[in-house]
């Protein structure tokens, strides 16, 4: 990737899209690819937000079949087998066990639940549906007792950070601009187009747009109050939702779903190797989102919930770490924070204070105009599972406004280091290991697994550990760092340790400090630059 490419100045585009969340970077993936000129803006980090702080599955999402949302577990469903071939190095199945607890469900509904699932979608490639006995099955040994019955069905695993600085990626190398820590200060028609005026590190400019999305997540409002002569009725539902991370304490590759008292499921999943991640919480949230933080309540919430299914007794010191995100989910006056729809409805403001507003799957209702007026799109709720069909529903609606445009064309395409010739990551990991067999195994699976098809251009001529260069601690060295400051717009230790890898859970207190110092030397000689 030419570093110009995302130094470029780029003061004509036909779409600007505001958000370097899942949504933002896959639409301007999307248009880039249909032959827009295309730039994003991002006030923070890619995926600095919600993006990064999911609960880290790619599926149809099946407590949403109790509130009878058919269609976007149906919906979500196809695009997990669509994002499983794009990207199988940062996607992979995961067998899921449900201990039965009646008191919550009955066995009946939880069956009835899961044929639906495994069907609504179609049949894929992913194991179906089984029962499982916890009295001799290998899954029940560190389960209570309890608990003797389960059922066990398939979803996916990603590393949400990495999904989202993918799609940064292949906009960028099919023309988009990419700028992180640019922020959106003030937008305002003007003829045919948008003048939209960006600051980025105290400088500003001005941007001409024929269209505008607003895909700020958390932050859609706070846009739109930024935008003159634009008026929505729509609004976002903030709700917090807080995971933690704690030593693995059961054997095996499978996850658990655990039915809480309150009938709330919470996801106990394996989580680089020998740790695990549970969550999540649903919290209603009125602060800032930037401010969003776990609280003890909610540790001691998912801690109860671990104790009452599994063999384990838990303690503070147990807790690794913990995070929390704002989901900005479209508000449809839900009582319970729960039930809050997980679909995406679109607002297209047609100049003139007239906003039309169009359901997610709707093809005839809130398209954009081809009368000269610039759109404004803006985007309410969304999960990470539906981004792409997401983007492609948004740009088919901007499409009567870009009447050249291509045609939708993501859904068989691979992902920046998806390209694997079986679209087997274990495969894969051993191709890596006959080309670079001085690596470790822990380290070409982490590379792999991160990179993909484009392990060469981290590894970047390296023959031996000693051409990786300084060793930071765990698996990172500094080849994997100048790797993520010219190709991926990493800046800060966190946007490295925290988002384009999770090294900061492997890392002393110590080794971060030293990194981040060693950081500052880089920047302060001009070697880190963002690209695109």
């Amino acid at each position: 990737m030419d570093q110009s490419v995302g130094e470029r100045a780029m003061d004509e585009v036909d779409l600007l899209v505001v958000g370097g969340g899942i949504n933002g970077v896959g639409i301007a993936r999307d248009a880039a690819g249909r032959g827009l000129r295309v730039l994003l803006a991002e006030k923070g980090d890619l995926g600095e937000g919600t993006s990064s702080r999911s609960g880290k599955y790619i599926h149809g999402g099946l407590r949403y079949l109790e509130y009878y949302e058919f269609r976007l577990v149906r919906e979500a469903l196809i695009e997990r087998e669509v994002l499983l071939k794009a990207a199988p190095h940062i996607i992979w199945p995961m067998r899921m066990v449900i201990p039965h607890s009646p008191e919550q469900r009955p066995a009946w509904l939880v069956r009835l639940g899961l044929f639906l699932y495994d069907h609504l979608g179609g049949l894929g490639p992913l194991p179906g549906t089984r029962a499982l006995d916890l009295r001799r099955d290998p899954e029940g040994r560190f389960i209570r007792k309890d608990f003797t019955k389960a059922f066990a069905y398939s979803d996916c695993w990603v590393d949400d950070a990495r999904l989202v600085v993918l799609n940064a990626i292949d906009a960028a190398e099919r023309g988009a601009a990419i700028l992180p820590r640019t922020e959106v200060v003030g937008a305002r028609r003007e003829g045919p187009a948008w003048l939209v005026d960006l600051e980025s590190h105290g400088r500003r400019r001005t941007v001409r747009a024929k269209g505008l999305v607003n895909a700020a997540g958390p932050w859609v409002e706070q846009v739109l109050g930024r935008i003159d002569g634009v008026r929505s009725t729509r609004r976002v539902r903030l709700v917090k939702g807080s995971h933690i991370i704690l030593p693995k304490f059961w054997d095996g590759p499978q996850a658990y779903v655990l039915q809480h008292t309150d009938k709330r499921i919470i996801f106990v999943n394996p989580y680089e190797d020998d740790l695990a991640l549970i969550g999540t919480t649903d919290i209603a949230f009125d602060g800032r989102p930037e401010d969003v933080a776990i609280d003890n309540g909610e540790i001691a919430y998912l801690f109860g919930i671990i104790e009452r299914y599994f063999k384990v007794r838990l303690r503070r010191e147990d807790l690794l770490h913990g995070y929390s995100g704002v989901r900005p989910l479209y508000d449809d006056d839900a009582a319970n924070p729960s039930a809050v729809t997980r679909d995406y409805i679109f607002d297209i403001d047609q100049g003139g204070g007239e906003v039309v507003t169009g359901r997610s799957a709707g093809g005839d209702s809130g398209s954009g105009t081809s009368d000269g007026t610039p759109p404004l799109l803006s985007v309410f709720g969304g999960k990470i599972t539906t981004f792409r069909k997401l983007a492609e529903h948004a740009l088919d609606k901007l499409q009567p406004c870009f009447p050249a445009m291509g045609k939708a064309w993501t859904r068989e395409a691979h992902l920046p280091g998806g390209d694997m010739a079986d679209a087997d990551a274990a495969l894969h990991l051993e191709a890596v290991s006959r080309a670079h067999p001085w690596l470790p195994r822990r380290l070409a699976r982490h590379y792999a697994r991160l990179y993909g098809t484009r392990i060469d251009r981290v590894l970047d001529g390296a023959t031996g550990l000693a051409g990786l260069g300084r060793h930071f601690g765990g698996l990172f060295y500094e080849a994997e760092a100048h790797y993520l400051m010219q190709h991926e717009w990493a800046e800060t230790a966190d946007d490295i340790l925290f988002r384009r890898t999770k090294h900061h859970l492997r890392l002393t207190a110590a080794e971060r400090e030293g990194f981040a110092l060693w950081l500052e030397t880089q920047a302060g000689g001009g070697q880190q630059r963002r690209t695109g």
